[in-house]
């Protein structure tokens, strides 16, 4: 099965925006190419802008204020295991201290560095960060791959606080998720939503289907329609016969 997350939601849509560069920054960070860590440092760059935002840390804080309430009334609950339930308070307890703890603007560490920033600068360019163009960079690329590595990861570390913020909150809403098996007639399907909004839709389908999912959705309606792949196609084309898929919805 494949599954395909859309989120509705631009708070949401931001959270998995910023999944998804941490995990590469981290893939391509534990690789030993000269190339695949400059990926890793592109994924560093690209995270440092999206996290600016100056809400996104206050807004970690508050959601995880909220959730540790919400779990601490389930305390004494025959139907949940207590023990379960300490390990993700406890995660949230020191997520929380953890982004507490940094001061001053997001990724500071890598505004204050003039040599990161310049290959910042140049890489917006395309073709930008040759070795003609950057030769210090390129003397660092050349150095053992430990080096660079340890290089990363002292870059990386402090922007992991809002990583582990940002993980805690998506498991949590991913695990709200309530699902509905479906069929789109004719490869399109429409529910009402009856005034509700929610954060996150998840919709899988089987993974030799040969068509993918558009999803459009606000607080009236939800759309879905399954069209070909472009990359199989001149333009995308609607399915023209039902599709069976499950349909989850997330909410915190």
């Amino acid at each position: 099965m494949t599954s395909y997350e859309f989120p509705v939601t631009e708070r949401i849509r931001t959270l998995l925006r910023l999944e998804d560069l941490y995990d590469r920054a981290i893939f391509f960070a534990d690789r030993e190419h000269p190339l695949e860590h400059h990926a890793s440092l592109l994924c560093l760059f690209e995270i440092m802008e999206v996290a600016s935002r100056a809400d996104l840390k206050s807004d970690l804080l508050q959601e995880l204020d909220r959730q540790r309430q919400t779990l601490e009334a389930l305390r004494d609950n025959p139907q949940i295991s207590e023990s379960a339930l300490e390990a993700v308070l406890a995660d949230i307890e020191q997520t929380h201290a953890r982004l507490l703890e940094p001061t001053g603007k997001f990724a500071q560490h890598l505004r204050e560095n003039e040599w990161l920033m310049a290959i910042k600068q140049r890489s917006t360019i395309p073709g930008g960060v040759c070795e003609f163009d950057l030769p210090s960079y390129h003397f660092w690329q050349q150095k053992p791959a430990t080096e660079r590595h340890q290089a990363l990861a002292a870059w990386l570390e402090p922007m992991l606080p809002i990583k582990d913020g940002i993980d805690i909150v998506l498991r949590i809403l991913r695990n709200s998720a309530k699902v509905v098996p479906l069929t789109a007639k004719q490869g399109a399907f429409q529910q009402m939503s009856g005034g509700k909004l929610v954060q996150l839709l998840k919709i899988t389908v089987p993974s030799d289907l040969p068509y993918v999912p558009e999803l459009s959705a606000n607080k009236y309606a939800i759309n879905v329609r399954f069209v070909s792949p472009v990359a199989n196609s001149d333009r995308p084309r609607q399915c023209e016969h039902d599709v069976d898929f499950v349909l989850a919805f997330c909410n915190l």
